[in-house]
């Protein structure tokens, strides 16, 4: 689900604070913004915990046919949950001017979710009703697909859930970039900046870009030649996890 691009438009629909100011460069994507690695070991382990789960549930059902559904049952479903905590996703729509850069995101959970539910159901449902014919006590099992179909199809007619994804907005000056990286193997680039904290200290962080692999070269290109003075490199840039467990 993370590798699905966002089909909507939604650069049209923010209301940008620099709305004034012609846009030079803007593009949405959906992107893993954290430490790929370190969720990828994590699902590896959890995969493990579900099967184990999986086939402690098989022991559960009264027939060979409810046992086999139990089992793979309990182990979609545990599987879908570790994803959803392990890959998450977040959209993230840009929009560049001469001078400020502007970063709107927001984790598309349910936009994921929703998808998923139908298409699952519309699946189960043919060999549900297989199983039923050929073991009618199967009948209950019949309620699974039943609930995923009702559940995508309230999110589908939920008006306000986009806005609970908890949107948020980051807005400052590009062309006060004091270094440029970019890190061609997820198509980031990372812009440095130098700022003040609570004690007067200074401290520089990097304003991380996802951009598309289509769009990745020229928007090198961009920066470079709009800052000729600031120093580039290609390089890794530290991603930092916050996916939620």
């Amino acid at each position: 689900m993370w590798f699905i691009q966002p089909k909507q438009d939604y650069i049209s629909q923010i209301p940008w604070k620099r709305a004034d100011e012609p846009a030079v460069m803007s593009w949405q994507i959906k992107a893993r913004n954290y430490n790929v690695f370190v969720a990828n070991v994590l699902f590896g382990v959890l995969f493990i915990v579900c099967f184990i789960s999986a086939y402690l549930s098989s022991f559960i059902g009264w027939s060979f046919l409810s046992s086999a559904l139990m089992g793979v049952g309990m182990f979609v479903f545990s599987i879908f949950l570790t994803m959803s905590m392990t890959h998450q996703t977040t959209i993230l729509v840009y929009r560049f001017t001469d001078q400020h850069a502007e970063e709107c995101s927001w984790k598309p959970q349910m936009e994921s979710v929703k998808p998923f539910l139908k298409w699952l159901a519309i699946i189960s449902m043919p060999i549900v009703l297989v199983l039923i014919l050929m073991d009618p006590s199967l009948l209950i099992t019949s309620l699974g697909p039943l609930a995923m179909g009702f559940a995508a199809w309230m999110m589908g007619t939920s008006k306000g859930y986009q806005a609970l994804q908890g949107t948020q907005h980051h807005e400052y000056d590009w062309t006060k970039a004091e270094e440029i990286v970019a890190w061609r193997k997820r198509n980031l680039i990372g812009l440095r900046f130098t700022y003040l904290n609570d004690e007067g200290g200074e401290y520089s962080t990097y304003s991380t870009i996802y951009c598309q692999p289509e769009n990745f070269d020229e928007n090198v290109e961009y920066f470079r030649n709009a800052l000729p003075a600031t120093p580039y490199q290609e390089r890794e840039l530290k991603v930092f996890s916050n996916f939620a467990l």
